[in-house]
């Protein structure tokens, strides 16, 4: 039996079923703490899930870390930075209306999310390096299109790597 402090615990409550059902384990709570009880395993994707669900993921985009070759990888903004002013550095990630955010999670082909100075990305363990490129090269103060330029160039890279394998 594992506990983790939920921040977001609305969101556990309500997918407690697809969560229990997803993984065959139990989840209780007593306050903010839930308790994981269930096969070794199936508990270390739970506990995975739960630390999603506290960066501001949906249930859902959590669930995708069944996978074994889906991963979390959390940046914290702070290490990546010596500026002060880190409000405006979240901004430049978040972009106008969310659309940087948005730009960034359909180029790498992950889930990207923002909570106070933590970001949080989930993706294939493929794509991860690219996605952890990107966000740190837009809180180190890179411009937003040169970011996606790199992520368009790297992406048609790897499809055209792709193409030749298939083509042999």
């Amino acid at each position: 039996m594992q506990e983790i402090y939920v921040e977001n615990l609305k969101e556990v409550i309500r997918n407690k079923r697809k969560i229990e059902k997803a993984l065959s384990l139990k989840l209780t709570n007593k306050g903010k703490n839930v308790f994981v009880n269930g096969d070794a395993d199936d508990e270390f994707v739970a506990i995975e899930i739960l630390r999603a669900v506290n960066l501001g993921f949906s249930v859902d985009s959590a669930l995708d870390l069944k996978d074994g070759e889906v991963i979390l990888q959390t940046l914290n903004i702070k290490d990546l930075t010596k500026r002060h002013d880190l409000e405006r550095v979240r901004a430049r990630i978040i972009g106008t209306h969310g659309r940087t955010l948005k730009t960034l999670s359909n180029l790498t082909n992950c889930h990207i999310s923002l909570h106070d100075n933590q970001i949080g990305i989930i993706g294939n363990t493929n794509l991860m390096e690219d996605a952890v490129q990107a966000v740190t090269s837009l809180v180190q103060g890179s411009k937003q299109g040169n970011v996606y330029g790199r992520l368009e160039r790297r992406k048609k890279v790897k499809l055209d790597d792709e193409f030749d394998m298939e083509g042999e």
